[in-house]
């Protein structure tokens, strides 16, 4: 190896470098930066002259980074983003778009009923969202802004948030407890897990049954039955008076709903308060 040179290295080949750690392999990280594979093997190749080391083991099944090569990528990273965050602070243009990905209901329940705070907060700021059938298709979503709902854990992800999950009996005006109930099918407490906590040991009988809060919510503002709706899904028709809650124990749980995003991510000044604007919207102001 070439005796190392002193100062920094060109910014070009920290960049290649810090890719081809991060994914794992110099092909990755052409596609990363539309370079070839040749192209990529050269900047890691003069990066490694100039420093004197050997950043990665070549062998037949691809390439691994070297002891020096592991020590030396998380400073890199650092470096780089501290450099891209304070570019941004200092002369970086004010965000014009937000952009979230969540589940149909959640956008109709949460962002929607939101939007006028935020956009009232944020007047030079385009709202769009990206609104996902299934929970599962959120790991997929491109939009690294997300609404989620569960305990706030996910790899890698920040998270902010909007409101715990509570669920309470729930009907139109003029339905009465003994109406049928609507039975709700899923990961949230169901009617026979609000009875052992309401001490109810007889139960009105049931003829639907959904997979979505969404639905049973409103089955239950059209007057088919009593729901065990979630407060925050139903605050809209709870406000307006087209639910109502019944005069009956509340059921808390561990979960809730969250604004998510990358770690990696979100890491200029204005970027942080477009963010925070938005969940003071969601929140409710």
């Amino acid at each position: 190896m070439a005796k190392k040179k002193i100062g920094l290295p060109p910014l070009d080949w920290l960049r290649v470098f810090e890719a081809a750690g991060r994914l794992g392999g110099f092909s990755a990280a052409a596609r990363e930066f539309g370079l070839t594979q040749a192209a990529v093997s050269q900047r890691i190749g003069n990066l490694e002259a100039w420093l004197g080391r050997s950043l990665f083991v070549r062998e037949a099944r691809g390439v691994s980074l070297t002891i020096e090569g592991e020590s030396y990528l998380p400073l890199v990273q650092d470096s780089l983003q501290a450099l891209e965050r304070n570019t941004e602070d200092l002369f970086g243009k004010s965000p014009r778009e937000l952009r979230v990905a969540a589940l149909s209901s959640h956008i109709h329940a949460l962002v929607l009923p939101a939007l006028p705070a935020f956009l009232e907060l944020q007047p030079k700021v385009r709202v769009m969202t990206d609104s996902m059938t299934r929970r599962s298709s959120l790991e997929e979503e491109r939009t690294w802004l997300q609404i989620r709902y569960g305990r706030g854990t996910w790899p890698a992800r920040k998270a902010k948030q909007i409101a715990p999950e509570v669920l309470v009996p729930m009907a139109a005006p003029g339905v009465e407890w003994g109406a049928p109930l609507i039975d709700l099918r899923g990961e949230r407490p169901g009617w026979q897990g609000w009875a052992e906590i309401a001490k109810v040991d007889e139960l009105p009988a049931g003829r639907i049954s959904f997979d979505s809060v969404g639905h049973a919510i409103t089955a239950a503002r059209q007057g088919m039955g009593i729901a065990l709706g979630s407060v925050p899904l139903a605050a809209d028709s709870l406000q307006t008076g087209r639910l109502r809650r019944l005069d009956l124990p509340e059921l808390t749980t561990k979960d809730g709903y969250w604004l998510t995003w990358p770690e990696d991510r979100a890491r200029s000044k204005r970027q942080r308060a477009l963010i925070d604007d938005f969940l003071q919207a969601l929140r409710g102001g």
